[in-house]
C-alpha cells in the first residue's frame, strides 16, 4: 500500500480515532476543525488521495459514507521488555518491533506494548511474561495516584510500577511486598505511558 504524506497520515489517524469512538464517519466540518483548517478544499484533497491509495472509501461530496478499508486494529508494537522487579533499560527501535495482534481491543493510535519481565507486580495481576499495552503520557501532571505506569528513571532504565506524587518527589511503588518502593526527584523520572491492558496467552 502507497505511504502517506505527514498531512495525510495526520487525517487518515484522526478518522480512525474518530470512527472507532462515534461509530459513525465524521462531517467535512468536523475534519476541517481537527486539522486546523478554514476551508474544505484541503479536506477533500486528503480524502481524494486517502482514497486513490486504498485506506479509505469515500463517496466524493458525502463527507459520511468515508470507510476505513485498513483494519482499524493491526496491532500494536511490541517494544522490548519493562522490569517488574527492578530496573532494565529499554529497547525502543520500533523499525524492528514484532507486533501484537489484539482483535477486538479498542485500541489508539500510537499505543504500542512491553514484554514484562518479573513479578514485583503480581498483586495486580501482572505476571512475568506478560504483555501490557501502553499509551503514551502527554501530559504528565494529569497521572492519578495509584496508575500504573511505564517510568524510566535517569541513570537506570524503565520500570512498570503504581506512580504517586508529592510536591517534587515521586514514589514508584511496587505491587508486591517483597520490592521497596522506589523514590525519586521528579525531575528524575520521565512517565513513558499508562496501563491500558494486560496480554497473557496461555497456549
Amino acid at each position: 500500500m502507497e505511504a502517506l504524506t505527514e498531512v495525510q497520515q495526520q487525517l487518515y489517524d484522526w478518522l480512525i480515532d474518530y470512527i472507532r469512538e462515534n461509530q459513525h464517519s465524521p462531517s467535512i466540518r468536523q475534519m476541517m476543525r481537527a486539522m486546523g483548517l478554514r476551508s474544505p478544499a484541503p479536506i477533500q484533497s486528503r480524502l481524494e488521495h486517502l482514497r486513490n491509495k486504498g485506506y479509505i472509501d469515500w463517496t466524493e461530496g458525502k463527507a459520511r459514507t468515508i470507510r476505513i478499508l485498513k483494519s482499524l486494529n493491526p496491532g500494536v508494537p511490541i517494544m522490548g521488555e519493562i522490569a517488574a522487579g527492578g530496573l532494565i533499560e529499554p529497547v525502543t527501535d520500533d523499525a524492528e518491533a514484532e507486533h501484537l495482534d489484539i482483535s477486538g481491543v479498542q485500541l489508539k493510535h500510537k499505543d504500542y506494548a512491553l514484554r514484562v519481565t518479573g513479578d514485583s507486580m503480581i498483586n495486580a495481576m501482572i505476571a512475568d511474561g506478560d504483555i501490557v499495552i501502553m499509551r503514551p503520557v502527554f501530559e504528565p501532571d494529569r497521572i492519578k495516584d495509584g496508575t500504573i505506569v511505564a517510568a524510566r528513571v535517569e541513570g537506570f532504565g524503565n520500570t512498570l510500577k503504581h506512580f504517586y506524587r508529592r510536591d517534587n518527589h515521586v514514589t514508584l511503588e511496587a505491587a508486591n511486598d517483597n520490592y521497596k518502593p522506589i523514590h525519586v526527584p521528579a525531575d528524575a523520572v520521565q512517565l513513558q505511558g499508562v496501563l491500558v491492558g494486560v496480554w497473557r496467552q496461555y497456549l
